[in-house]
């Protein structure tokens, strides 16, 4: 992705959140420059990945095959002894025309919440033993609502409604078409998105970045090290 549409993402899902009024920690609006000043005090950020996180999955085709989110909080696996939290929270946006590509996870269970916008359109299959596509019903746990539907049924979710995904549930969701950009919460167990995606087409989870203009915001995966010490 050029870094001039990451930028322009950024700030579209900026406006997207004022105008649900959603309210961002102020580590989502430190400038690139204010990281270069941050101490240890902010290791918490850069260990667990927390904040901006836009990405086309390496295909170069963000419009259709692409998702922006931000990272709130989280918990680390790897870390347990610093960041023992057991719990993660996103906030998303996906806009009509992108595909959030099927995949699954193998530790994580998350709830997936429609927050505002349009209409969440999900497909869901479970994973067989070689971790591809099964044809077995699918059991949907919505908002307090189980029931059982064929793999691959479309599942609408409209503002309000959520799903709980399971480990080994494949999923997959777009937009509604004609209903609008959308803000897509997700409250899950820790989230690593170095180790725990299972990918139905292998894709590469962040973008490979072509530098044509300074980054709005710095993404997850670019912070400096810490200002005073010898990864600074």
């Amino acid at each position: 992705m050029k870094r001039s549409e990451i930028n322009a993402v950024i700030k579209k899902f900026e406006a997207l959140l004022a105008q649900h009024n959603f309210e961002l920690p102020p580590f989502c609006k430190f400038t690139p420059e204010e990281w270069q000043s941050k101490s240890r005090e902010y290791d918490e950020i850069r260990d667990n990945m927390l904040g901006w996180d836009v990405t086309d999955y390496g295909e170069g085709h963000y419009d259709k095959l692409g998702l922006a989110l931000i990272t709130l909080r989280n918990g680390n696996f790897h870390k347990k002894d610093l960041y023992p939290k057991v719990f993660a929270e996103k906030i998303m946006m996906i806009e009509e025309g992108q595909v959030s590509p099927m995949h699954f996870h193998w530790n994580k269970m998350e709830d997936i919440i429609n927050r505002g916008g349009g209409n969440i359109v999900f497909k869901l299959y479970n994973a067989d033993k070689n971790e591809q596509l099964s044809d077995t019903d699918v059991t949907v746990f919505q908002d307090g609502r189980n029931y059982k539907v064929k793999a691959g049924r479309e599942i609408i979710l409209h503002p309000g409604e959520s799903l709980t995904l399971y480990p080994y549930y494949y999923h997959e969701f777009t937009i509604q078409k004609g209903s609008g950009t959308t803000l897509v919460g997700e409250v899950s167990m820790t989230n690593d998105d170095n180790t725990d995606n299972r990918f139905l087409k292998p894709l590469g989870r962040f973008p490979v970045i072509e530098e044509d203009e300074p980054p709005y915001r710095l993404l997850c995966t670019e912070y400096p090290g810490a200002a005073g010490s010898s990864a600074g």
